[in-house]
């Protein structure tokens, strides 16, 4: 490029923008792309996803009843599945361990599902084991590389620190996954320390979870017990919810639950009893306190309720149809609901 630009005017930035490969929004909204591919129906896509779990709780097992599965074209967890060849790097673990586990679960296992021990380390080797292996087994479409620890290397020399080097792993497994149109599986750990959100508590920097497509998390209440719950949620995927139960060796498919369910349960129970309190009324306003009188709820405190509302207000309320207004006048705060299709001019904007 000499600088110029079209009208033969020197454009300094024109080295800049030879990057760009853009495309203009009038044709990308007419332009047909290709859906998400799903190894298995809803769960797992392409790309890069991680599973975290506690040591010992039963991650391993899981991933490899999900390998067989696949493999096999079999359903897993009473979802379909798209059969493919399948790489599992069992980082952790010897051979004979994964004779032992393959003898327990199945009699004839499928040859096109194929194990390794011992892999290089991003940066020292890996990407180019990785990218030889797909291009001479063109069929496998999943790897599962557990764990990701066993492939990173500390690095020392990147400005950035955790979260750059968390980022700059991810990212390279990420161009690996998007050339080849492949699923990574990395299997990772949960920090020690408790949280609210339990995606917190994935081991590392958000520089992991912000990267990965899509993440898992698989906790139990106790490490004796024999039920244990899946959370799910990426970029690809709706965020759910699945419960299972330990039988035979194998993580059994119980329930699913979508977002909406979980928004529920974590919502307020007064805000359920709401909805039914405004099925029968076109408007109500009152005082938190005489609200939560009307619903016979002793124990939430009037404080909350107006900040649940607005909390919750686009999950309960908005999807049941009702509009929220709040005022504050010179005695109390009022707090009034209306069966509506759309917001009112200046609902809520008191509480701002």
């Amino acid at each position: 490029m000499n600088g110029l630009n079209g009208t033969g005017v020197y454009n300094p930035y024109a080295e800049l923008m030879k990057g760009f490969n853009s495309i203009d929004a009038a044709t990308l909204m007419d332009k047909p792309l290709p859906n998400s591919c799903f190894l298995v129906d809803g769960l797992v896509p392409e790309g890069v996803n991680m599973i975290s779990g506690a040591p010992k709780v039963g991650k391993s097992w899981l991933m490899l009843d999900l390998a067989l599965s696949i493999a096999s074209g079999e359903p897993f967890l009473g979802q379909n599945t798209a059969k493919c060849g399948v790489l599992y790097l069992c980082l952790e673990d010897t051979l004979k361990r994964i004779q032992d586990r393959l003898m327990k679960l199945t009699d004839e296992a499928p040859a096109n599902l194929r194990f390794a021990v011992t892999a290089g380390t991003l940066g020292g080797g890996f990407e180019e084991e990785l990218k030889n292996y797909l291009y001479s087994n063109p069929d496998t479409k999943l790897v599962i590389i557990d764990t990701l620890q066993r492939i990173r290397s500390p690095k020392s020399n990147n400005s950035g620190g955790i979260y750059a080097n968390d980022y700059e792993d991810i990212s390279a497994l990420k161009e690996i996954a998007a050339s080849r149109n492949v699923s990574i599986l990395l299997v990772h750990h949960l920090r020690k320390q408790k949280d609210s959100d339990v995606f917190n508590q994935v081991s590392g920097s958000s520089g992991i979870t912000g990267a990965v497509d899509t993440s898992y998390v698989l906790q139990k209440e106790s490490r004796e017990s024999k039920t244990a719950t899946l959370i799910a949620t990426g970029r690809d995927i709706e965020m759910q919810k699945i419960t299972l139960k330990f039988e035979n060796l194998r993580w059994v498919f119980v329930e699913r639950k979508d977002g909406e369910q979980i928004v529920k349960e974590k919502a307020p129970l007064f805000l359920i009893q709401l909805v039914d309190f405004m099925r029968d009324r076109t408007e109500w306003t009152g005082t938190a306190t005489e609200l939560l009188e009307n619903l016979n709820d002793p124990i939430t405190p009037a404080t909350m309720v107006k900040n649940q509302i607005v909390k919750y207000y686009c999950d309960i309320l908005e999807p049941a149809g009702i509009v929220f207004d709040s005022k504050k006048t010179k005695t109390a705060r009022l707090l009034t609901f209306r069966k509506g299709d759309g917001v009112t001019e200046g609902d809520g904007e008191n509480d701002m």
